[in-house]
């Protein structure tokens, strides 16, 4: 991950992406190897500077809990008071006041992504997010890709952890991977899967 730059890295199954997310934001340590920020193994840095984002069962808010309340909680998180009238500004900038009272499992996939990376960077000192799994709301890959390198071109290092089949139907849309990058598979010769 580098600041202004989204990356594409690709892993399946259920629980491999948010175990990859919690490594990568420094929240669980690897078996082996080490993650490091600005060249240093720093595991209480990144979990300052690096945001989890909808990884399931850690970071995902529950699919109940209104679009609103999501907001205040995430205003509170930023240091920022989370009334009603903030609440509804925040709603207005992110252009989603018409789904105030939506609950956030049944908001359009696009929607919670932006609504979630751009509210989770709004956390003091965090200069970047990992955000795991957002193929599993369905949708079109390329909107939350899309997302992901808009929000790299304000600055932020963004790091977007998926499967195969989101991998797929961003290498066959006519804009493709656009300014982010695609971590490139690796093939282990023993098993024969491959990893990002």
């Amino acid at each position: 991950m580098t600041s202004g730059t989204a990356v594409f890295v690709e892993a399946e199954t259920a629980q491999r992406p948010t175990v990859l997310g919690l490594i990568v934001s420094g929240r669980m340590k690897p078996d082996s190897g080490e993650v490091s920020i600005d060249d240093a193994p720093d595991a209480k840095a990144l979990r300052r500077r690096i945001a989890l984002v909808d990884a399931p069962d850690v970071s995902e808010p529950h699919s109940d809990v209104l679009l609103a309340d999501v907001v205040a909680e995430e205003l509170m998180f930023a240091g920022k008071f989370g009334g009603p009238v903030a609440v509804r500004r925040e709603l207005e900038r992110l252009e989603l006041r018409q789904h105030a009272r939506l609950p956030i499992g049944d908001l359009a996939p696009g929607a919670r992504v932006r609504a979630l990376c751009e509210l989770a960077l709004q956390r003091p000192e965090v200069e970047g997010i990992v955000l795991v799994s957002p193929d599993r709301h369905g949708g079109d890959p390329e909107e939350w890709w899309s997302i992901a390198c808009s929000l790299a071109d304000t600055g932020a290092a963004v790091l977007v952890i998926a499967g195969r089949a989101a991998r797929a139907a961003i290498d066959a849309h006519p804009e493709g991977w656009g300014t982010g990058e695609v971590m490139p598979l690796r093939e282990h010769a023993a098993d024969g899967v491959s990893e990002a």
